[in-house]
């Protein structure tokens, strides 16, 4: 459990995975299980939630759009992620979305534990000009910003004075591939919060798709929230097909631009 901010701090639960079996769907399984989550947050002493979702109700207090970048496109085409762009060929296509082989930033390294607390300061700091973000301890910067392999990659910039200016991360969320005589699941990087100070933000990205491409990714995806909309497009991301809406439970807010989201959900 988080506090949120929109510009006084309220504790929320954070609603981020409601799962149901496939053969179980459309039986009103979903308002069972949000009735006893929401049961059991009460008994904690908490009575707001934010969450998202696809489908469209009443009313979402912001709406976001998943942005698509292919770092292994040769695959996403034959997995049918996506396809061939008119008059291109696989080859055209391939060339189009190469990356650079190393990253270009100076002094980029892997978030270290002495970082810890400097990574802290940077993100509460950066999250400040926004209208709905997560307020977190150092505790659970270190949680949520820790790399761990296949869970959550985080990459922070050095100076020469040896002071960290800035940072970039993301999370892991593979996906089966059913039915397929090759593949047999899709390796994606999800863009977490990225914070700069020094360092361009188009530099910072254009470093983590290549970092997401070395360490094996197939795609990489991102939320049009916060300040992403300065590079989706520079970046050759492709819009994907469908609205992420943001909801709150319990608490009256008014609606804002994506631009004034942030923070990140599924």
């Amino acid at each position: 459990m988080v506090f949120f901010s929109l510009f006084r701090e309220k504790k929320m639960v954070e609603i981020n995975f409601l799962c149901v079996h496939k053969k179980l769907r459309s039986k009103r399984v979903a308002p069972v299980l949000i009735r006893e989550i929401t049961r059991r947050v009460h008994l904690e002493g908490i009575f707001q939630a934010v969450y998202t979702a696809g489908v469209v109700l009443p009313k979402p207090v912001g709406t976001c759009r998943y942005w698509h970048r292919s770092l292994n496109p040769r695959k996403l085409i034959e997995v049918k992620f996506s396809h061939l762009s008119r008059n291109m060929t696989m080859q055209r296509t391939m060339k189009l979305y190469r990356l650079p082989e190393s990253p270009k930033t100076a002094g980029l390294r892997p978030m270290e534990k002495k970082d810890i607390p400097v990574v802290h300061q940077l993100l509460t700091r950066y999250l400040k000009q926004f209208h709905l973000t997560p307020v977190m301890s150092q505790e659970e910067v270190e949680h949520w910003f820790y790399p761990q392999e296949n869970i959550i990659d985080t990459f922070v910039v050095e100076n020469a004075n040896g002071e960290v200016t800035d940072f970039l991360s993301f999370y892991t969320l593979p996906s089966t591939i059913m039915n397929h005589p090759t593949h047999k699941s899709l390796k994606a990087a999800y863009s977490f919060y990225n914070v700069h100070t020094q360092t361009p933000l188009l530099d910072l990205m254009s470093d983590a798709l290549v970092l997401a491409k070395m360490k094996g990714f197939d795609v990489f995806n991102a939320l049009d929230l916060m300040e992403n909309k300065a590079f989706l497009e520079k970046l050759k991301f492709g819009i994907g097909d469908g609205n992420l809406q943001y909801y709150l439970y319990n608490w009256k807010c008014p609606s804002m631009g994506a631009e004034k989201v942030g923070l990140v959900l599924q």
